[in-house]
């Protein structure tokens, strides 16, 4: 069996409207107040006394493209790890998904990139509707319409937003049998107070409406994979985390050199995660509209916090998070772990 072939016989699975319907709530009336506040956010990070900036801002084009590249790097493990897995568990996923009467879900892939992952799951899934959401808006526009060309029959609605800061997504979205999915450990991005609150609104009733969560989460391993993982050889990473300064320049028309900021990637073992920041070879400033920041050599500013939990703390937090019939499947090395919870 084609896969395109899979979804032809569900029930109303041709959408009356033309497909990949696209929804950019990044690109409405609120444009203006957005802007405003990315520069407040922007500005409040780079002027505190420990400088910081929101790793969602990696994301622009070029910013996916280059996390792209960096998923299949040798030093990368989580991507193929995770792959493995869910090739090895598909048949448990399956039906972990039809013991919660998820026969023909909505599937909400957050962060969704190029699909690639959905992809590979949608005979697993089933898919009644796919909403790939992600804060880079043509990326995902691209890789919504080329789901659609793999599998011509499925309701795809593609959503342009920050969902990390609200889960409430456009009406176009069915609300009955959401699973959400979240590979790729996105969910270290958040610090474990902001994780359960986001697993919170996820499993709520007035705002995620999940039924059910299929998550991928790095686990705790020794400091040298870790580090090398975010420090390859080629120097992707550091191109990816010096990008985010070319947006920073964009978005808030700053002046950052970044021939003048180096990379670095180091395990924070006492908190159990990766940092990456960029640091200043030189004295300098930086300046955007109304502002300015003298920054000394050797001075950083942290871009990325990525956590590692292990089976059990993971376990903790979506139970704590109103989550339930939580399963887990690891790889041979215990690197990786995909989770299954209903909500």
């Amino acid at each position: 069996m084609k896969r395109s072939d899979l979804f032809f016989a569900l029930p109303s699975a041709i959408p009356s409207l033309p497909t990949p319907r696209f929804i950019n709530l990044r690109g409405s009336e609120s444009l203006e107040h957005e802007t405003g506040s990315i520069a407040c956010e922007l500005t409040q990070g780079l002027t505190a006394q420990a400088a910081a900036l929101p790793p969602k801002f990696f994301y622009n084009t070029l910013g996916s493209k280059l996390f792209e590249a960096i998923t299949v790097l040798d030093e990368y493990y989580p991507t193929r790890t995770e792959a493995g897995i869910f090739q090895a568990a598909s048949p448990q996923i399956a039906g972990a998904l039809a013991q919660a009467g998820l026969n023909h879900p909505c599937l909400i892939d957050l962060g969704a990139g190029n699909c690639a992952k959905a992809l590979s799951l949608m005979p697993v899934i089933r898919p009644r509707q796919y909403v790939p959401v992600d804060i880079s808006t043509d990326f995902l526009r691209d890789a919504a319409g080329q789901v659609q060309n793999s599998f011509p029959a499925l309701d795809i609605v593609g959503v342009g937003m920050d969902f990390s800061a609200d889960l409430r997504l456009p009406d176009e979205v069915q609300l009955h049998d959401r699973v959400y999915f979240y590979p790729g450990s996105s969910l270290g991005n958040f610090q474990p107070a902001q994780a359960l609150a986001f697993l919170r609104n996820m499993a709520d009733k007035a705002q995620g409406k999940a039924r059910g969560l299929l998550l991928g989460i790095d686990l705790v391993k020794d400091t040298a994979t870790l580090q090398a993982a975010y420090d390859d050889a080629l120097g992707v990473t550091a191109a990816f985390n010096k990008n985010l300064l070319r947006n920073v320049n964009e978005l808030l028309a700053a002046d950052f050199d970044v021939r003048q900021w180096k990379h670095v990637a180091l395990f924070n073992t006492a908190q159990s995660r990766i940092e990456m920041h960029l640091e200043a070879l030189s004295d300098l400033t930086v300046t955007w509209p109304g502002h300015s920041r003298p920054f000394l050599a050797g001075e950083r500013i942290h871009t990325e916090s990525s956590y590692k939990y292990t089976v059990e703390s993971m376990t903790a937090l979506l139970t704590q998070a109103g989550f339930s019939q939580v399963r887990q499947w690891t790889d041979p090395q215990q690197w990786f772990a995909v989770f299954w919870a209903a909500a």
